[in-house]
């Protein structure tokens, strides 16, 4: 598996969560199939995974928390919907765990 940083070719989806939440940081990865946006805030960070044709599987999952944050899929919650994932980390404990 490979993260493709694509932030630019998502100008618009970068500047309304820059303008509309407390977010200070965000990227935009391919990971085959499924699209990663990473944000941070001062308190938190946020991983959300899409995918328009199934769901988001549990290695890649754990492959991206690895990349980007440096904790395992065992340590965080996991919210799951129809082809997408939502995780939630609190800042503190991230940088505590790397």
């Amino acid at each position: 598996m490979r993260l493709i940083d694509i932030t630019n070719s998502y100008p618009h989806l970068v500047a309304q969560q820059l303008a509309h939440t407390d977010t200070q940081f965000v990227k935009v990865y391919s990971l085959g199939s499924t699209t990663v946006v990473y944000t941070q805030a001062a308190t938190h960070d946020e991983l959300l995974f899409t995918n328009e044709t199934r769901n988001v599987q549990d290695a890649e999952l754990a492959f991206t928390l690895e990349k980007l944050c440096g904790v395992g899929l065992k340590d965080v919650d996991v919210v799951r919907g129809p082809k997408l994932a939502e995780i939630s980390l609190n800042s503190q404990a991230r940088a505590s765990e790397s």
